[in-house]
């Protein structure tokens, strides 16, 4: 009897041990989760502008304003974009701004030689950026060209968008391109992927360029956001030289660039993978954790007090683009594992509030993780669109610090955490829990306990799909849309759920003391 009772007390322990269960501290908000986490990209690349947000203004068959897609504008304003990043990418270090100002038959084509040598008619340029993101409320983040161009163009480029009327030949050449009045430009990248595309430099020397560069950029009366090119994944050492080298008053932020990658040789399809393959993805969108902790570590050792942020601003998962298209237009469906992916990925720079101040998704419409994909007047929105769009909750939101004990999803010999998730409390005192469940099979029973006042379930929503495929096409546009979730109860402040195989939950709770 004693080995029996011994076994059943031992096979309570390890069920007990292997729940999953989340402490959400509802008193301990302390950071903010910036907006601009939520921010996106759109560079000079296969369709992402032309045909993706940009028509001409005499398109007769897509519905536009001064050329911009009015379907995608709709859609792109429910996500409440904060903030867009333009114009690359690698395109940004052989981007000159002044081949896409003025009259429009004047603008001189070049070629774009890193994505498929087609030609740039520089028909959008930045009038027609940054009216667009003033259409769409977001804050533009511009990208110089470090790699190719001259402090002298950069500086001129400040001027041109944000110096007062009259204050310079290159504010007089606004005025006669029609804009009087100066736009709100705060963000500007000097460079990018400087390792790489961006001028395959050294940590040190793109250090000094850095100075040289910031040195000559004034906001004529504004702050300017200077963002430096960042480390790509693991390269702590160039986050160390920047840190030590560049001068506080020279910057704001450091950028980071980290994809979910298979195997750059193999990337592998984006709809037609197996298990093993989307275990190697989550892999990668997880060690975002990692990599953030060692890099903000680092940036703790000279700026204790977090006056600088870290601008994760290029992620998401990049795999082979669909058959029958332009390899290098970058073109990939997006499936449920990009849901998975994102809501993930979401989490984790939620969870780094203290460091991460934005974020940028990689990238907008109909390249690699795009939450908007089109085909010629029709569109679609993808899972990622809308876990883009559940969590809009957290937008400047007090990050509400988490604990959880996790199962386990073990692929071969290898296992990762199967839940994830992130919390926060909006201005009225609702909370916001976003739950993802990375398990491809199985369904996780989730307790979380909520520490502080008493809450009620107000309202819940799950995105999920039959399979890890599956995805929106152009017949079936609507496949994979949130829906109503129910299902979550709570007693003494103690949630309980169920979250599906490869699903994503986002949860809110109400003050009991606000309900009648």
């Amino acid at each position: 009897m004693k080995k029996i009772s011994t076994l059943i007390a031992l096979i309570v322990a390890m069920n007990v041990a292997a729940q999953n269960s989340i402490v959400v501290n509802t008193k301990a908000g302390k950071d903010t989760i910036s907006r601009y986490i939520y921010g996106h990209f759109a560079e000079h690349l296969g369709q992402c502008i032309y045909g993706g947000i940009y028509v001409g203004e005499n398109n007769p068959t897509i519905p536009n304003k001064d050329g911009i897609r009015l379907d995608v504008m709709q859609a792109l304003k429910k996500l409440k974009v904060p903030v867009l990043r333009w114009p690359g990418g690698c395109f940004a270090d052989t981007y000159h701004w002044r081949d896409g100002v003025g009259p429009k038959n004047e603008r001189p084509s070049i070629l774009n030689v890193w994505w498929g040598n087609v030609r740039e008619d520089n028909s959008f340029g930045t009038n027609e950026f940054l009216n667009m993101c003033e259409e769409l409320g977001a804050e533009p983040y511009i990208s110089g060209n470090v790699g190719s161009g001259t402090p002298q163009e950069l500086a001129d480029w400040v001027k041109y968008t944000v110096h007062p009327n009259g204050s310079s030949p290159m504010t007089d050449l606004r005025k006669n391109n029609g804009r009087a009045e100066p736009w709100q430009v705060p963000f500007w990248g000097l460079g990018n992927e400087a390792w790489g595309c961006g001028g395959n430099m050294k940590a040190d020397y793109y250090a000094n360029i850095y100075r040289q560069y910031a040195t000559f950029m004034t906001g004529g009366g504004k702050k300017l956001y200077r963002i430096a090119s960042g480390a790509s994944g693991d390269d702590y050492n160039w986050t160390e030289v920047l840190m030590k080298e560049l001068p506080k008053g020279l910057y704001d932020a450091l950028g980071l660039h980290h994809y979910s990658v298979i195997d750059w040789q193999k990337k592998g399809s984006a709809t037609q993978f197996s298990e093993e393959q989307y275990f190697i993805t989550m892999k990668q969108t997880l060690l975002l954790d990692e990599l953030i902790s060692k890099h903000a570590a680092i940036m703790d050792k000279y700026d204790p007090q977090k006056t600088k942020a870290l601008a994760v601003d290029e992620w998401g998962g990049w795999y082979d683009t669909e058959p029958g298209t332009n390899p290098a237009f970058l073109f990939q469906q997006n499936t449920m594992r990009d849901a998975v992916l994102a809501g993930s990925a979401l989490n984790i720079f939620n969870n780094h509030a203290d460091r991460v101040k934005m974020a940028n998704l990689a990238q907008m419409v109909n390249v690699l993780q795009a939450v908007i994909l089109t085909n010629d007047a029709r569109i679609i929105l993808t899972p990622t669109y809308h876990i883009m769009e559940m969590y809009t909750v957290h937008h400047d939101a007090a990050l509400l610090p988490v604990k959880i004990i996790s199962e386990k999803y073990q692929v071969g010999n290898e296992v990762l955490d199967a839940v994830n998730a992130s919390a926060s409390m909006d201005k009225t005192g609702n909370i916001h829990i976003s739950l993802v469940n990375i398990d491809a099979a199985k369904t996780q029973e989730i307790s979380i306990a909520l520490q502080g006042e008493t809450y009620n379930v107000a309202s819940g929503r799950v995105l999920t799909g039959n399979t890890l495929q599956q995805y929106n096409s152009f017949e079936q546009p609507n496949a994979v849309i949130p829906r109503s979730f129910t299902d979550a109860t709570i007693n003494n402040n103690q949630l309980k759920l169920k979250i599906p195989p490869h699903s994503i939950i986002v949860l809110s709770l109400s003050p009991a003391k606000q309900r009648k």
